[in-house]
């Protein structure tokens, strides 16, 4: 894919939920589906904290996992802008960032 696109990076956790469902899967499966997008990564934090201040880390003592997750994805506008409108929905306020680039 070559010209203009917008890059999206969606910061979620790995507890997150909607209807009962993890998020982070819910996400991607829709960009897949639906959208057809041309390419999806999600990265795992081994650490990471958000507006709360509550460190959520890689620990083997901790039973329970909370890591912090990063989706993003790219494609033209036109196709980032329609699953935004659906994604803006589900995802904490501010807790997405978009930006221009440049395929090549």
């Amino acid at each position: 894919m070559s010209g203009r696109v917008k890059v999206v990076r969606i910061y979620l956790s790995e507890v997150d939920k909607v209807n009962h469902h993890n998020l982070m899967h819910e996400i991607v499966r829709r960009l897949q589906d639906e959208h057809k997008v041309h390419g999806v990564t999600v990265f795992r934090g081994i650490v990471g904290f958000g507006g709360h201040g509550q460190v959520h880390a890689a620990d083997l003592l901790r039973l329970r996992a909370d890591l912090p997750l990063v989706v993003e994805f790219f494609d033209d506008p036109e196709t980032v802008e329609e699953a935004l409108q659906w994604i803006s929905k589900l995802v904490r306020p501010r807790h997405i960032i978009v930006w221009d680039a440049e395929g090549r």
